[in-house]
């Protein structure tokens, strides 16, 4: 996710969404990602505290600013790029399940601020002005294999 001054998403030449100052979020989905992971990420992204607050530091979040959501579905997000020079796509949902969880999310970041999106498995040009720049990335944490040390 970005902190961004503005944002837009054109598919086919149109403007499909477009926000003034918040976040530009790129979501993408693994599977075995369920429909109360994406509620708590809508949660934790609209209360992420990554905006200026009056001491200067990184105190406020987009609900308390009052800021906009733009919400790009990325499936390349979930690629497996650790081997090779070829993205290897098969950590990523199948597109009928990812479509329901990106709507998830969305439906309930609607609930608190406003969201603009994408379309879903749209060629999609995305234009944004990142503010700072400030850029985050949230995961939901992995389960530790066997035999790994966890961080």
């Amino acid at each position: 996710m970005q902190r961004v001054s503005e944002a837009r998403v054109v598919v086919a030449g149109e403007t499909v969404g477009a926000i003034g100052g918040g976040l530009l979020v790129y979501l993408g989905c693994e599977r075995g990602d369920h429909g109360a992971f994406a509620r708590a990420l809508a949660d934790r992204v609209l209360e992420y505290r990554m905006f200026t607050d009056e001491t200067g530091r990184m105190g406020k979040s987009l609900v308390d600013v009052g800021g906009q959501l733009l919400v790009v579905s990325q499936f390349t997000l979930a690629a497996d790029v650790t081997r090779g020079r070829r993205p290897d796509f098969s950590p990523a949902m199948a597109p009928g399940d990812a479509r329901v969880l990106v709507e998830v999310f969305v439906a309930s970041c609607k609930e608190r601020v406003r969201v603009e999106t994408g379309v879903f498995g749209a060629d999609m040009k995305v234009s944004s002005v990142n503010d700072g720049p400030v850029t985050f990335l949230l995961e939901e944490p992995k389960p530790t294999r066997p035999g790994r040390a966890s961080s």
